[in-house]
């Protein structure tokens, strides 16, 4: 069986989209799938290229519980809309310009991350660079409903 594949995008790849990696990484281990899933980061922007998630993004996941310290960013490249089954974008900017490069029959595995949210009425995950630690735990609260959300997604997908 082909794993089911998903890349989480955000505009530089180093914190809300390698914190939605690691997060759901985690949660889909502990519920042993993951060996059935196939997951990546990137960034609409080559800005930190190679780089590992922003100390703060990392500080604050792993309070949580959860390691992104494995986590390199990466531009999005033509390649992943045809390898990943969800391209899932963090806010309304990653979504216009993933839009812009999506070849046209894959248009339909474009989304927003926080179309998953189980709990939380939120339509973008923030970027929190230039907040202080509230945002970062903000960013950890939607990923984690979203994560929940997506792993039922997933399970569904898979069965």
């Amino acid at each position: 069986m082909k794993p089911f594949s998903v890349l989480f995008v955000c505009m530089g790849n180093i914190c809300r989209s390698p914190t939605a990696h690691g997060v759901f990484r985690h949660k889909a281990s502990e519920l042993g799938l993951a060996n059935t899933l196939m997951l990546d980061s990137a960034g609409t922007h080559n800005y930190h290229p190679n780089s590992p998630p922003d100390n703060r993004s990392q500080a604050h996941a792993a309070l949580r519980g959860y390691d992104l310290s494995d986590l390199r960013a990466r531009q999005i490249q033509a390649r992943d809309f045809e390898t990943f089954d969800l391209v899932l974008v963090m806010d309304w900017d990653n979504l216009a310009l993933v839009q812009l490069e999506c070849p046209p029959q894959h248009q339909h595995k474009v989304r927003r991350f926080t179309e998953f949210c189980l709990k939380f009425d939120s339509p973008v995950v923030p970027d929190p660079y230039y907040g202080g630690k509230e945002g970062f735990e903000q960013v950890l609260d939607l990923v984690e409903d979203a994560s929940e959300g997506l792993l039922r997604h997933v399970r569904a997908q898979l069965s």
